[in-house]
């Protein structure tokens, strides 16, 4: 079987079944796991997300929308010849990843034509039941259940161990930081079974575009800054933006220090390792439970400080945080 995956989701659900040998094609965002790099890029971005700023992404992917162009490129002719029995791709955000539409339109005349496999998670029982039907798809149902089985076991410890505590802070998750984008989807759900309480973004519902002064209205507990697509380097570069915010120096979250940057590709990758998300977010909303799991290339926290700091030196008052073990990170899957 040959698979062409257009999903980042989809290739780490593939992989994490034992598929890996049978993935063809990739996009260019498709890096994990490492042996994903190796494959064929089929899809590539027309906007340069790593170099251009929060603000600037957000305007050029509004440009691509209103002129109706594609936000991706997409190399059909490499495709025909290998022909794919399987395509996995989606149909939430024309800013992620292809959409199914294009990728129909593209295989119109493929033959045989492959399969296409559209994942559209809105909840985590989506994402679940996605890794079951890239299992029946690929002939690994039996696989595709023991894994399920696996994170649903690793979700159900980490409810246990935040019901130890009645505490649950309230917790602004932004997923883009200009303008200020509230995680919805499955994030909400993440950040509930790690214990805390979600501010603004929806369960089951799009993230939604939001101005500033309602983040200062909603003065969270605990902000988590996890730009979409983006690692911890970025998150850290946006942060002279939100610094020059009004108000952001008097936001409960910064004056106590419990403002957190994290790698996001546990929260906006519908796959397995939302499962990691949960975990991560657990220690850092009740470390007196949850301990061993945070590795600092996983999240960096906001230090307090009394004495001023210029925006543009805000970076140096976050520092990886600290508490983690091999031991917690191998089992981590």
């Amino acid at each position: 079987m040959k698979i062409c995956s257009l999903i980042s989701s989809g290739t780490e659900i593939a992989f994490a079944l034992g598929l890996g040998d049978h993935v063809v094609a990739v996009t260019e965002y498709c890096n994990y796991p490492p042996e994903a790099r190796r494959r064929r890029v089929v899809s590539r971005g027309v906007i340069d997300i790593f170099r251009l700023s929060a603000r600037e992404v957000d305007e050029r992917v509004q440009e691509l929308a209103k002129a109706g162009k594609p936000a991706y490129l997409f190399d059909t002719r490499w495709l025909a010849e290998v022909k794919p029995d399987l395509i996995l791709t989606q149909d939430m955000c024309r800013s992620c990843d292809l959409e199914a539409s294009t990728v129909f339109d593209a295989i119109a005349d493929f033959e045989p034509k492959p399969q296409v496999l559209v994942l559209n998670p809105r909840r985590l029982a989506d994402i679940l039941t996605n890794i079951r039907r890239v299992g029946e798809a690929t002939g690994v149902a039996p696989m595709a259940d023991e894994l399920v089985r696996r994170l649903q076991g690793r979700i159900d410890r980490i409810v246990q161990l935040v019901s130890r505590t009645s505490y649950g802070p309230r917790v602004l998750f932004l997923e883009w930081t200009d303008p200020p984008s509230p995680a919805g989807d499955w994030i909400p759900e993440q950040v509930e079974l790690a214990g805390g309480r979600p501010q603004l973004g929806e369960a089951g519902l799009a993230p939604v575009r939001l101005t500033w002064d309602a983040v200062v209205r909603c003065d969270p507990d605990v902000i988590i800054i996890g730009p979409c697509s983006h690692d911890i380097a970025r998150g850290l570069r946006e942060m002279p933006a939100l610094v020059r915010r009004e108000g952001w120096w008097d936001l409960k979250a910064v004056r106590a220090g419990n403002v957190y940057i994290v790698n996001s590709e546990y929260y906006d990758r519908p796959g397995p390792r939302v499962v990691n998300g949960i975990e991560v977010l657990a220690q850092l909303l009740h470390p007196e439970l949850v301990a061993g799991i945070v590795h600092p290339q996983t999240a960096v926290k906001l230090q307090p400080s009394d004495r001023p700091y210029r925006a543009e030196d805000i970076a140096s008052l976050f520092k990886p945080y600290p508490h983690y073990s091999e031991k917690a990170i191998s089992g981590m899957g």
